[in-house]
């Protein structure tokens, strides 16, 4: 199975590289993958109608197109409406709309991708060990998906001595995915996605 993947930032390109394989680590002489990053969230809602029309020609082809963007300080279920219309107004079945046979999975980090990593507190003591790794018990941290203040201020935040300049994302995106281990994830967006992408080889 071919899978594409469609993601708003190149941070979550440094991500998906490690976490992809060692999501579907038992099925990996079953699919292929790309990821196609776009710069910022608006660039990829522009380009995706015009993205998704093209695999239109790929009706032969066992594939699938994954696409993962940040919900940020939007209304959940009006994003998601959204990336679903962009879908079907291409001529594309999504996994919500026609369960049983579909080619696109639309996917939302809630709030952001780095919630994934707060989800994942082991993974970034891992790549950072000066960080406390008793964060995840203290309740501004204990629901990754809820953390107030935006997850990558958060996330700066605690690698300040790391990242002194400021976060840098494709950086810290690399050094913690390379740590997490997604069965353990406590991020229930994360969680989604994986259970999405595993039901694919179900």
């Amino acid at each position: 199975m071919l899978l594409h993947f469609y993601v708003e930032e190149a941070s979550a390109e440094a991500a998906l590289v490690e976490l992809v394989p060692r999501i579907l680590q038992d099925y990996t002489d079953k699919f292929e993958y790309e990821i196609y990053p776009f710069p910022g969230k608006l660039a990829l809602l522009r380009n995706l109608p015009n993205r998704l029309k093209t695999y239109r020609h790929f009706s032969d082809q066992d594939w699938r197109v994954i696409v993962l963007i940040d919900r940020d300080d939007e209304d959940c279920e009006e994003l998601k409406r959204r990336i679903e219309r962009i879908a079907l107004e291409a001529g594309l079945a999504t996994r919500s709309s026609t369960p049983q046979h579909f080619q696109v999975i639309n996917r939302i980090a809630i709030e952001e991708l780095e919630a994934w990593f707060f989800g994942d507190i082991e993974a970034v003591v891992a790549a950072y060990p000066r960080v406390d790794p008793d964060i995840a018990r203290q309740a501004a941290y204990r629901d990754p998906d809820a953390i107030r203040g935006g997850t990558w201020e958060q996330l700066e935040r605690i690698l300040k001595f790391y990242h002194p300049g400021g976060l840098e994302k494709i950086r810290a995106a690399t050094d913690i995915s390379h740590h997490m281990e997604p069965e353990r994830n406590r991020s229930n967006s994360f969680q989604v996605f994986r259970n999405a992408l595993l039901d694919l080889f179900d």
